[in-house]
């Protein structure tokens, strides 16, 4: 059976991503680590031959955050492979730009615990 999940071949990779971490990963990071949101999230996770940004396996949801590179058509597509791909495991991918992590990160934390109460919400 084939591993979905944290495939060992692309494990140095992982590791360098997380070394790495761009700052908007950074500053999104602060306030996912630790169950701050109720839910852990993970950093640079493996799921299938990609790597998401974050992943939160209890909710199985996807946080991506996305710079200047993802504005291109080549990469809109990639995009859409992706998304369709984590569809197709029941995995929702949320998006955020660079520039909203930046510069507007209490919206982005009024908007994750809203949908993060809605999704437990539906849960019960």
């Amino acid at each position: 059976m084939n591993q979905i999940f944290n495939r060992a071949e692309y494990t140095p990779r992982r590791q360098a991503l997380r070394s790495n971490m761009t700052e908007p990963e950074k500053k999104l990071w602060q306030i996912l680590r630790g169950k701050q949101m109720g839910v852990k999230f993970r950093r640079q996770h493996g799921i299938g031959h990609y790597i998401a940004d974050f992943y939160c396996p209890e909710l199985k949801l996807v946080i991506e955050v996305d710079g200047d590179s993802h504005g291109s058509a080549e990469a809109q597509a990639y995009d859409v492979i992706r998304h369709d791909f984590m569809a197709s495991l029941g995995i929702t991918t949320l998006r955020f730009a660079n520039n909203e992590v930046m510069h507007n990160i209490e919206s982005v934390h009024q908007y994750l615990t809203q949908y993060l109460a809605t999704v437990e919400k539906s849960d019960e």
